[in-house]
């Protein structure tokens, strides 16, 4: 009896007794096995397997996967849309972290436990636990893009959590500490500090305040730019990276006076003139400002606390006023509601006068008589 003619590709034996798979695509070209078969089932089910991706619509070009990582995630970042600081930050975490191990890889050949094995090497290595989590996040991201297009067919990204960096709570410098900052920082600099404190700006928004956005009149200032640096030390000024990043922000009257003093004493004149300069009449920088910093720090005997933190110092007061999450996210130029709970958090002033009202109530109770079955009157 004939045999049944084969409806999808074709096996033959080799000379060597290993069996050979070939199959037409639907490009039109006619595709071999990566690899030879030890028998004629295992040829078949290789078949069997590509002929089910064919159908369902799930079938990659075995050639396009053979594209290094290196090349095409520098197109992804160029491609991509995104900011020049972010993409900075993209290339910075690819030369640095990733290109090492994957730069020449092919997609194809990038494996779970390549992945797994890449991230701890790093951590074992000492590189920061927030930058491995970035670099797996913009790894994945990459991958992600290249089943999208077809060139593999899994992401092989699957370490649960390991885009998320640990994120320890930072030290909350309290008020007395703030005029002690300021106190101790160079005069030009003193109102810088006790806004970051006060209106919880970033460095970048504060650097970026010109006059205009000042109206000492109404008590309020307007973020309406923000000052990046990049790697290679150029700064760029561009508009917050969100809608809900320009806002207005009402600055506390007790530090009016003195930002009307640095206005007057410290800043670039002209409506558009620049509220920080350094000495040299320059945007200052971060590197600078943080030799200054850290020097101010030392002098009034602060360990461990970075200028930034003065941002949740601010937040942390606005919430302690009983804003609501709706304010706090407008003041501090958030699109969602997360970092604002996050201040929202009791402080340990709120917590102790809870404690007392409960005391009081507890006080008050143990002072009316029981009744006979136990409970106090009127309870």
């Amino acid at each position: 009896m004939a045999a049944k003619k084969r409806s999808f590709g074709r096996v033959r034996k080799l000379p060597s007794g290993r069996y050979q798979a070939r199959y037409l695509a639907t490009d039109g070209i006619d595709r071999p096995a990566p690899h030879t078969f030890r028998t004629k089932r295992e040829a078949d089910d290789w078949l069997a397997e590509r002929q089910a991706e064919l159908r369902a619509g799930d079938w990659a070009d075995p050639d396009a996967s053979k594209v290094p990582f290196g090349s095409y995630a520098a197109t992804w970042i160029t491609e991509r849309g995104i900011s020049a600081s972010t993409a900075d930050l993209y290339r910075s975490l690819l030369r640095n972290h990733l290109a090492p191990t994957f730069d020449r890889v092919a997609l194809g050949d990038i494996t779970p436990a390549m992945v797994r094995a890449w991230r701890v090497a790093c951590l074992d290595a000492g590189a920061g636990a927030s930058s491995v989590a970035k670099s797996y996040a913009l790894l994945r991201a990459v991958l992600m893009t290249a089943v999208e297009d077809r060139l593999i067919r899994r992401n092989p990204c699957r370490v649960k959590g390991a885009s998320v960096a640990p994120t320890p709570e930072r030290p909350t410098a309290t008020v007395q500490e703030v005029y002690e900052l300021a106190g101790a920082i160079q005069p030009r600099y003193r109102v810088l500090v006790l806004l970051a404190a006060f209106t919880g700006l970033r460095w970048g928004e504060l650097i970026g305040l010109s006059r205009r956005d000042i109206d000492l009149n109404s008590g309020t200032l307007r973020v309406r730019r923000n000052v990046a640096e990049l790697h290679s030390g150029k700064q760029l000024v561009k508009e917050p990276k969100s809608t809900a990043g320009k806002r207005t922000v009402a600055i506390p009257a007790v530090i009016v006076s003195d930002l009307a003093t640095h206005l007057a004493v410290f800043a670039e004149p002209g409506q558009d003139g620049r509220v920080f300069i350094g000495a040299k009449k320059a945007t200052p920088r971060r590197n600078h400002f943080g030799k200054l910093w850290r020097k101010a720090c030392d002098q009034v005997g602060i360990k461990g606390l970075h200028f930034h933190d003065l941002r949740h110092t601010g937040n942390t007061l606005a919430a302690a006023t009983g804003a609501s999450t709706r304010e706090l996210m407008t003041r501090m130029g958030h699109s969602t509601a997360r970092a604002a709970l996050i201040y929202q958090h009791a402080t340990a002033e709120r917590e102790r006068l809870i404690g007392q009202a409960v005391s009081a109530v507890v006080e008050q109770a143990r002072k009316e008589d029981p009744k006979p079955n136990g409970h106090a009157a009127g309870t």
